[in-house]
């Protein structure tokens, strides 16, 4: 057989990325795409690459995304020519703003079938405009006697890993035979390096006055500071900083409230606050000095956080001057905002049907009675939205991931989830339910590459997300035959459509109730009946339905089965 320079070309170039320290792919197959796909599987073959191989490319991007969240590596796509590679843009945006390294390889035809009405052929350099940070479009080899794919590769993958925080496209043209029995070079995996150190960093003194907010992706580094400066913390649920002695989980009616709101007089962000709309009107005021930190590694957005253009500063990094008596005039005015903070949440707690008093402690029959008739009556209640997001979020432990979709859920639990030190993501880059179950995929699957033990104690990945969200990827159960299958539950919140205009200004429009609600019901809820036990099965996942409170907690315990968990909620 002749061999191809087509799968000389791609098997030096994948064989320099893994000696670079990339470990892992995710391909979708494809016609023009065939070298660099054979060349993955023999790779992965020799234990040098991890390969994820799905149908849908979509799916693939934001398998790839979650891929790249956990490892905190770049991964590399692989697609073949055409609409292929458009079917990447959804996720090619959300890493862009989220700071995520992906890396595009898209085949396409070489130059003499371009513009002739080729099959499967269009313009694909510059094909996602400003979403990548880079993009390269590369000619096809041509088997010229001087011609060097190894050290070709050398200097291309140099060029695409140099400074990565987001994602990048190189465009791959090849041209017949576009495969051949591959020879796979010596290679020895590569270590990826550490993030760059910041190159711009603020020192900060402690004192009354400063908040700390955290956004989506600000880390421990953001409780860290908070600590540091005595300040209270203000930490979304998807944060990750979302724990510790400063924690203000209540914080959006605390800056409602002008006696907390307007005692602020300087107010540092880290990671990406997309939650509520106090913390932007808050820096929007002008009333604040606001400090930005952006970091300086891969998780570093594209545009910064910048609300009203008020922001006063921004910083790859800070660092908090050592300062005890600053610090020790700051605990009154930490204290204040944690204490009610707590106080609120225990009113919530003691508002919920299924809590109850102590009356289980008391010598009287009657009460003891009574007592138990209302944890009863709580198990056999149906399940609320805050129920619902409290029981996920109790579930889970450091060893777990927890995925929030971009569901009213999500700002469910943001207003009442405890202090908890555990691994949460959600795509807040954009804000978008697409391909919510593909990241959680590649979250759980990398979490599970990464396990040091066989048991089901390494943890497992739940997914809380709305039945909109998860019909929108539905296409991402699917995991192929031969594929790994990932430790993950999904908790769908079924309440027919999309309520969470219910609680926008749209929905004074046409109230609910009104003559004219069928109108917004169509046009924004968009209702629907899938029935999802059925959808389960299909997809060969487990199926659980849980109508009760007392249904919902053993639901949520730990199984090595992908299951769906659906939990019918009212409207």
């Amino acid at each position: 057989m002749t061999e191809s320079l087509a799968s000389v070309a791609a098997t030096a170039l994948l064989a320099e990325f893994i000696a670079s320290g990339v470990t892992d792919l995710v391909l979708s197959p494809g016609s023009r795409s065939q070298a660099l796909a054979l060349a993955a599987a023999q790779f992965e073959r020799a234990g040098l690459l991890r390969l994820r191989v799905r149908i849908d490319e979509r799916s693939a991007g934001f398998l790839a995304l979650g891929l790249a969240v956990e490892t905190r590596r770049p991964v590399l796509i692989v697609v073949t020519s055409g609409t292929a590679v458009a079917e990447l843009h959804p996720a090619v945006l959300e890493a862009s703003h989220s700071g995520v390294p992906l890396i595009v390889l898209s085949a396409d035809r070489p130059s003499e079938l371009l513009g002739v009405g080729a099959n499967q052929t269009t313009v694909q350099p510059g094909i996602f405009g400003s979403a990548v940070e880079r993009s390269w479009d590369v000619a096809p080899p041509a088997g010229a006697f001087d011609e060097d794919p190894a050290a070709s590769a050398r200097v291309l993958v140099a060029e695409v890993l140099t400074g990565i925080r987001g994602p990048r496209h190189v465009n791959l043209a090849y041209r017949e035979p576009l495969s051949s029995p591959v020879r796979l070079p010596d290679v020895e995996p590569g270590d990826w390096p550490p993030a760059p150190a910041p190159f711009e960093v603020i020192e900060l003194q402690p004192g009354p006055g400063t908040v700390v907010v955290a956004g989506t992706g600000a880390g421990a580094e953001a409780e860290a500071a908070a600590r540091a400066l005595g300040a209270p913390l203000l930490a979304e649920v998807a944060s990750g900083a979302r724990f510790g002695p400063n924690l203000v989980a209540s914080y959006r009616e605390l800056l409602r409230a002008a006696n907390f709101r307007d005692r602020i007089e300087r107010v540092i962000v880290f990671g990406h606050p997309t939650l509520s709309r106090e913390v932007p009107a808050l820096i929007q005021s002008g009333r604040v000095e606001t400090i930005v930190v952006r970091g300086s590694g891969p998780g570093r957005r594209r545009d910064d956080f910048n609300p009203g253009r008020r922001v006063s500063r921004f910083a790859d990094a800070v660092t908090v001057a050592d300062g005890p008596a600053a610090l020790e005039a700051s605990r009154t005015w930490v204290g204040r905002w944690v204490q009610t903070s707590r106080a609120l949440l225990e009113e919530g707690e003691a508002a919920d049907p299924g809590s109850a008093p102590g009356a289980a402690l008391t010598d009287d029959y009657r009460e003891r009675a009574a007592f138990a008739r209302t944890q009863l009556e709580a198990l056999r209640a149906p399940v609320t939205r805050r129920a619902l997001a409290l029981a996920v979020w109790n579930a889970s432990w450091p060893h777990d991931r927890l995925v929030l979709a971009s569901s009213r859920l999500i700002r469910e639990l943001d207003q009442v989830a405890p202090g908890k030190k555990i691994p949460v993501h959600s795509n807040r880059g954009l804000a978008g339910i697409d391909g919510t179950i593909a990241t959680a995929t590649g979250i759980a699957l990398a979490q599970q590459a990464a396990g040091d033990s066989a048991d089901s104690s390494r943890g497992i990945t739940r997914v809380l997300l709305g039945d909109l969200a998860m019909l929108h990827d539905a296409g991402s159960l699917l995991a192929g035959v031969g594929e790994e299958r990932p430790r993950m539950q999904l908790i769908v919140g079924n309440d027919g459509g999309g309520t969470i205009f219910d609680g926008l200004e749209v929905s004074s429009i046409f109230p609910v109730g009104s003559p004219d609600a069928a109108l917004l019901d169509r046009v924004m809820l968009t209702p629907q009946r899938v029935d999802l036990a059925a959808l389960a099965a299909a997809y060969g996942w487990e199926y659980r339905l849980v109508t009760s409170r007392g249904e919902l907690d053993p639901a949520l315990s730990p199984r090595d089965e992908r299951v769906l968990v659906e939990v019918p909620l009212e409207r």
